[in-house]
């Protein structure tokens, strides 16, 4: 079921802002670097407080701090509107303006979410109405009169959730024309939150038997570096670590790829047996490097061609990420 212009009002549930609410939201935009980031963040924050409000109120614990919209890193680094709903998994909560008929969801939030709410929220009367939800999200502009009822919304928590892993397609090439996939940050943008500063680890590479103790950072000649940050859930305990992906290329008919993992935040080491896979194209493993008790990053090496294509996997027990990419 949809919503028709006629019956939107029907299904919407209006909830008061409250001064918490308003307080948490204009202390976590004065955070952020730009006056576009903070209004970001705040529209965020006041959606994310409004949806658990009414969690509350239909007795759905949740757990604010497990969400990625409560960790000050992903905050400044992603546009994230989750809320962890205890048992169940994480919802997705979008604000609009009383004015929009769209609702904006961007790609970096399209996975790992078991529905999306939309929140309207005006300021003037100190009012958000929660409009309704999606069980998924595949494009970035959902007009409003797609929306499912709030009220079937509990019904979706209850129904068997698919837990097919969305895998995105990286063009490493591609990077050195300064076209970068969504997620994927410039490493100054991140290293504040790489600690340590200089740390000193275990370098592998292809055809290679031994190991060598390099720097963290060298001279890159000619090529690019990227960061993303993947989060494993509650395993981090809601520091998600960083994905470095470095491309040099030797000649036209070769590239280099270092890749690394950082701990962020206030983690000084990476968790034990945190894995780093490297997998060719028909699925078989690599290369691999594990974290050892007190490893503050890991790192492998190797060469490709161009059109090759490998993934690389970040895993930590259960819990996997999986990024692809062509050379």
């Amino acid at each position: 079921m949809t919503y028709n212009t006629h019956n939107l009002e029907q299904f919407a549930l209006p909830l008061p802002i409250t001064q918490n609410a308003r307080r948490s939201a204009e202390q976590f935009a004065r955070q952020q670097p730009t006056p576009e980031k903070a209004e970001q963040v705040r529209l965020n924050t006041l959606a994310v407080l409004l949806v658990n409000d009414y969690m509350q109120m239909l007795g759905m614990p949740t757990d604010l701090k497990a969400s990625d919209s409560w960790n000050p890193i992903i905050r400044l680094l992603a546009n994230v509107a989750d809320l962890e709903v205890s048992g169940i998994g994480r919802i997705e909560c979008r604000p609009i303006k009383v004015q929009d008929s769209v609702c904006h969801i961007p790609p970096e939030v399209w996975c790992d979410r078991i529905g999306y709410v939309v929140v309207q929220i005006d300021e003037r009367s100190s009012e958000g109405t929660v409009l309704g939800f999606t069980p998924t999200a595949d494009t970035e502009e959902l007009p409003i009169s797609q929306l499912q009822p709030v009220d079937d919304l509990i019904d979706h928590f209850h129904q068997p959730i698919s837990q097919v892993v969305q895998r995105t397609k990286v063009n490493l090439s591609q990077w050195l024309n300064n076209v970068v996939e969504t997620g994927w940050q410039t490493l100054e943008s991140l290293e504040n939150f790489l600690n340590p500063p200089e740390p000193m680890f275990a370098f592998r590479s292809v055809g290679l038997e031994s190991t060598e103790a390099l720097p963290l950072e060298e001279n890159l000649d000619v090529g690019i570096r990227r960061a993303k940050l993947i989060d494993l859930g509650l395993l981090l305990a809601g520091s998600p670590v960083a994905l470095v992906v470095e491309l040099v290329p030797e000649s036209e008919l070769k590239q280099n790829i270092r890749l690394k993992v950082y701990p962020t935040g206030s983690k000084t080491y990476l968790p034990p047996h945190l894995t780093l896979t490297v997998l060719d194209a028909s699925g078989t493993v690599f290369l691999e490097a594990q974290a050892r008790q007190i490893d503050n990053y890991i790192q492998l090496q190797f060469s490709g061609v161009p059109g090759e294509q490998f993934s690389v996997e970040v895993a930590l027990d259960d819990a996997r990420i999986i990024e692809d990419f062509t050379i």
